[in-house]
């Protein structure tokens, strides 16, 4: 018997024994209320004698390509084992047979395509189990740093005088290499009075640390001066010590707030469009089942999603959402931390090496228990004094808003203290709802209480937006604040904002101090805004019983550089004060100058400010770095254009050098050069280039742009007719460069050496040339004709 028969008797076998089963002896089996699939029905006699016949059919399942699937026919029905349809993306019910009918498989249409061999199964997606298709899903990966050696320097110098002359200077050094950036900033003052008592200078070191950082884990290490980290309820203080964690900066592209997700699902495959309040954010094409649309909206607060899905037969279906987006919130899953370790320091900005005596530790953690649900911890400890709580941020359902709350206690040199605070946030399209209460009782301390003021005993406020759009942007306030042992301070405000048109706009508001009924602010500003960043506003104002007036007219600096200027007069009571500055934004920096009137003191300054790179073995004065940057290398060629972006920002120096700056740290920024001016004898590697400078560092890029010997050389034989096109040429044996006779006997190489020998491999012989490569050649020489000489 061979395999095919022995494969059909074993089936008919199998039938046979499902036949028996099903009639009797065994239990018959009971269908649950929601089964969808039918067991194979009791085999007549007729069917039992039928031929079965394998088929291996190409599958598609609601238009999903399956692939090849094996199938048996019998007696004109075509059958199913259990595997296949498993691994088709059927739901199975319990106690089913091996063996199914597709007829009796409910809901279930088949289209068996005989000549094709095909068969096209169509199911509601009630009765299929599958996979859930995503989509819009945010890969982010580390970055690759390219961090070159170098040193920078930002400086800003400022000096006036009226009855006294005084300068001040502001200087921040960076030496920085793939290892990290070392930083230090220091504040120098000098004043000296005309009435001759003497001068004044002085010199302080603000900030010194080192940072490393490392893209991969998302973790920055800090050793020197920093601040330590912090919740909404505690207070950083400044220290000099360690600090290492996270820092997500490391990854720009990789999203840390909930992303809202949308679910939906397709009966055939689809084309689908995710709007978010009425802007599209997706267009992609579905396969038949449930699919999720991860988006980014770039919003915060209450938000309305609508998906548009049209199938093969333009059928357009709508599903809406809603839901609520807080920035605040960390993404289920993802953890922040950080943990801090040193002296605090104090008198900052006036003493260089003040630092207390006592080290302290703070530690912070936050974590994405879900979308909805963010918890955190931060504790302080020091001498006698230990200081820890937790608090939350949650979202209990869409529309609805984020509750906050948190509690901590401390205790120092057993004196207990208890912290708690209560919030609510609320943002709409049209309105917006926020209120916050930190509270304090008993001696509550934190580490920053050790060497300054303690923390308020009530910080409360409330703030009311609603967007009127013809009637403007309404606003109202309140603050209450309190210290121990202080009455508590309360105020009340409200502001109103509309633009009359494109040009003109108009602000008003009222600030009253309810402790106070005297203590009133109030007032009216109208702004003009022009072309060429030039901005005009008015302001008639009243502090408590005295009224004032501000005129102002500037024209900004344009980013790509010029001229600047203000102008402003203001008049409380019986003072009149005026001023007038005049700028100019280079490309190497920033000055500028100006004249102070104030009541009977004159006065006029002047000022700068810019930054020294020395790195890729130049010296380049700018503007003031404060991210990252690069420098652009062309291999010594001058005057070739670089685009950043795609926008020309700059030709090379004379030594082919060009500091690129505003670059952005950990993202790829596009550097390309343009060789269209460049001789034709030039060899370019590449044009484009990417630049992924790390924090407050550079990166060097390379262009590599080599002359090169090319020349085009036409051979003629003995008898002066051209070597015949197709014939074979070798470059300086040794190095066995081999190209082949083009038309009217031009050959053509790029590798040529001063001197050179062709070997010609033409039909009538093998024959040689040597010549020597033109001395100043610019472009690309054409040599010849040059006589090939037959070997001997």
């Amino acid at each position: 018997m061979d395999k095919k028969r022995c494969s059909n008797f074993n089936l008919y076998i199998r039938i046979i024994m499902i036949s028996l089963l099903s009639g009797g002896l065994a239990p018959a089996v009971t269908p649950a209320a929601d089964t969808i699939m039918t067991p194979v029905q009791t085999t007549t006699d007729d069917n039992m004698h039928s031929a079965v016949v394998d088929l291996y059919l190409d599958v598609t399942l609601n238009g999903n390509h399956i692939g090849v699937e094996h199938f048996s026919e019998i007696a004109g029905k075509l059958y199913s084992n259990k595997e296949t349809l498993l691994k088709t993306g059927f739901k199975l019910p319990a106690g089913m047979p091996d063996l199914v009918p597709l007829d009796n498989i409910a809901q279930l249409q088949a289209n068996y395509n005989v000549s094709q061999q095909t068969l096209a199964l169509t199911a509601p997606l009630k009765i299929l189990n599958l996979n859930t298709t995503r989509l819009n899903q945010s890969e982010s990966a580390a970055p690759t740093v390219s961090t070159s050696r170098g040193l920078l320097l930002n400086y800003e110098v400022y000096g006036a005088q009226n009855d006294e002359t005084r300068a001040n200077t502001f200087s921040e050094l960076r030496a920085f290499n793939s290892a990290g950036v070392l930083s230090s900033s220091q504040l120098t003052q000098y004043s000296s009075a005309h009435s001759g008592t003497g001068s004044q200078q002085s010199f302080s070191r603000l900030d010194t640390q080192w940072r490393s950082s490392f893209p991969e884990s998302l973790l920055s290490l800090t050793l020197g001066d920093t601040l330590t980290s912090g919740l909404s309820w505690s207070r950083p203080t400044r220290i000099a010590g360690i600090q290492i964690g996270t820092n997500f900066s490391l990854q720009p592209d990789m999203p840390t707030t909930p992303l809202p997700s949308f679910l939906g699902s397709a009966t055939v495959p689809s084309n689908v469009e995710l709007f978010i309040n009425g802007m599209k954010y997706y267009s992609g094409e579905v396969p038949a089942g449930q699919f999720e649309i991860n988006s980014q909206p770039n919003i915060s607060g209450a938000g309305y999603a609508r998906i548009n899905m049209t199938d093969a037969l333009g059928r357009t279906t709508t599903q809406s959402f809603s839901f609520y987006q807080d920035r605040q919130l960390l993404r289920e899953g993802l953890t922040e931390w950080s943990a801090e370790l040193g002296v605090v320091r104090e008198n900052y900005g006036f003493s260089s090496f003040d630092y207390a005596s006592t080290p302290s530790f703070s530690g912070t953690w936050r974590r994405g228990i879900a979308n909805n649900f963010t918890g955190a911890v931060h504790s302080e400890l020091t001498r006698r004094l230990v200081n820890s709580g937790l608090s939350i941020d949650w979202i209990p359902a869409a529309n609805i808003g984020t509750l906050s709350t948190s509690v901590a206690m401390s205790s120092d040199a057993h004196r207990d203290g208890l912290l708690y605070s209560l919030g609510y946030r609320w943002i709409g399209n049209n309105f917006n709802f926020s209120t916050a209460t930190i509270a304090t009782s008993g001696d509550y301390r934190d580490i920053a209480s050790s060497y300054g003021p303690p923390p308020p005993a009530l910080n409360s406020n409330v703030v009311i937006g609603y967007n009127a759009a013809s009637y403007g942007n309404f606003s109202m306030s309140y603050l209450q604040y309190r210290y121990p042992g202080d009455r508590a301070e309360r105020y009340a405000g409200a502001s109103w904002y509309q633009a009359l048109t494109e040009n003109i706009y108009l602000n008003a508001g009222i600030n009253q101090n309810v402790n106070d009924s005297r203590d009133r602010n109030l007032y009216l500003t109208a702004t003009l805004i022009l072309n060429n960043n030039l901005t005009a506003s008015s302001t008639v104002q009243r502090n408590n019983d005295e009224t004032g007036y501000v005129l102002n007219a500037s024209q900004t600096q344009p980013s790509e550089g010029g001229w600047g200027w203000n102008l402003a007069a203001s008049q409380q009571a019986s003072q009149q004060n005026g001023q007038g500055e005049l700028g100019y934004l280079g490309r190497y920096g920033k000055i500028y100058s100006g004249f102070n009137h104030a009541s009977d003191t004159h006065s006029a300054y002047a000022g700068g400010s810019g930054a020294l790179v020395m790195m890729g073995g130049g010296i380049f004065a700018t503007r003031t770095i404060d991210d990252g940057f690069a420098v652009v290398s062309t291999d010594g060629i001058a005057d070739l254009p670089v685009k950043l972006q795609n926008n020309l920002i700059g030709t090379s120096n004379s030594q082919g050098l060009l500091l690129v700056t505003s670059l952005k740290s950990y993202e790829k920024n596009l550097l390309s050069i343009d060789p269209m001016n460049l001789p034709a004898n030039m060899r370019i590697d590449q044009v484009n280039a990417y630049a992924t400078p790390a924090d407050r560092s550079g990166s060097l890029v390379k262009f590599s742009i080599k002359p090169v010997r090319a020349a085009q050389i036409i051979l003629v034989d003995a008898q002066g007719e051209l070597i015949e096109a197709g014939t074979q040429v070798e470059l300086n044996a040794s190095r066995g460069q081999q190209t082949l006779v083009g038309f009217d006997g031009l050959v053509y190489f790029d590798t040529l050496e001063l001197y050179n020998t062709l070997q010609v491999h033409s039909s009538q012989g093998p024959c040689s040339v040597q010549f020597a490569y033109p001395d100043k050649a610019v472009s690309i020489p054409q040599i010849g004709p040059l006589v090939c000489q037959k070997s001997l």
